[in-house]
């Protein structure tokens, strides 16, 4: 029942967060860092209650560890969020994401010296040409649209080349992040409620740096459309409930993910996450009507049967219909 559970938080969850964050973006394209603030401050604040006890239970990592995964999960969060603001359209910002694996697999080989099957080299070359293929494709949209002079089409392209390159930081920061993650747990144990917590809470002061770019922000949130709300009978700008719709999901996506850990295998929770990006792909295409030509869906397919070879799903379903035809001969 726990699994079935987390698996409908995970879909529920994420998937209304990619929407809501479309919404809020396709509104006012710089938000990212005041959707960020208000993501870390709601889970920081109910990690404070529930998993601190209001600051009375001790951290088992030390804080000097979480204070370098801070600085990188911070980093990751706002070059993210803010690279929307240079014409990166939200299906290419979740095929570029999907290629987290493969990131953590190339700086595992670097830095860990790990080695890995021919199958696992495969699944590389799948995800890095699908989303070649993707960014291609984007790049020639992002030149069609330009309209104008020369100089605007160079300067819109070279504006997207800057949202490309800090989509590639931040992806391989995150694998980063992620092998230092995968090495603190191995020295103190699991803790994965405590690092939430931390990741969550420590970076808030960093949005100081930020603060006059979010107080902005708010006042255009405060000028959006007022609408009613019915049970509470207080008008509220939409923007503001589109926000706390977009942190409440995204709580209910990190918690439905950190459930599926404690319940399932590593390769189930990959399994689902990675089904959870593909539904939010095709709906962000449907519902928002974002371009997505033929070369686009070939992309994605590469991309997401790249990831299922990494993850040996094709492997392990390969191998239960062999069990089942052999139940059958026998």
């Amino acid at each position: 029942m726990g699994t079935v559970f987390a698996i409908i938080l995970v879909f529920v969850g994420c998937c209304s967060n990619v929407v809501t964050l479309e919404v809020l973006v396709r509104e006012f394209p710089g938000c990212g860092n005041l959707v960020t603030f208000a993501q870390f401050l709601f889970i920081a604040l109910e990690g404070f209650v529930f998993e601190t006890n209001f600051g009375r239970k001790k951290a088992v990592i030390p804080i000097r560890n979480y204070v370098i995964m801070v600085t990188m999960f911070f980093t990751v969060s706002v070059v993210n969020n803010y690279a929307l603001n240079f014409n990166i359209a939200m299906p290419l910002h979740m095929i570029f994401r999907s290629g987290s694996l493969i990131a953590n697999m190339i700086l595992g080989v670097i830095i860990l010296k790990k080695r890995y099957s021919a199958e696992k080299y495969l699944s590389i070359a799948l995800v890095s040409a699908g989303i070649f293929i993707c960014t291609i494709m984007s790049a020639k949209q992002v030149n069609a649209s330009s309209e104008g002079s020369e100089e605007q089409s160079f300067s819109a392209f070279v504006h997207w080349l800057i949202g490309i390159a800090m989509l590639t930081f931040a992806l391989l920061m995150s694998a980063r992040m992620g092998i230092f993650q995968e090495m603190l747990y191995k020295q103190y144990g699991k803790h994965p409620k405590e690092a939430l917590f931390y990741n969550h809470c420590l970076p808030l002061p960093g949005f100081l740096l930020l603060s006059t770019d979010i107080y902005n922000y708010c006042n255009h949130f405060s000028q959006s459309t007022p609408v009613l709300v019915p049970v509470v009978g207080l008008t509220v700008p939409i923007m503001w409930i589109y926000l706390l719709i977009n942190v409440i999901t995204q709580y209910v996506c990190i918690r439905g993910v950190f459930i599926l850990t404690t319940e399932c295998t590593s390769l189930t929770v990959t399994l689902v996450v990675t089904l959870r990006k593909f539904l939010s792909l095709i709906f962000s295409i449907l519902y928002f009507q974002n371009p997505f030509t033929a070369w686009h869906w070939l992309g994605t397919f590469v991309v997401f049967v790249g990831t299922l070879i990494y993850t040996e799903v094709l492997s392990s379903i390969q191998a239960a219909l062999r069990g089942a035809k052999t139940k059958k001969a026998e």
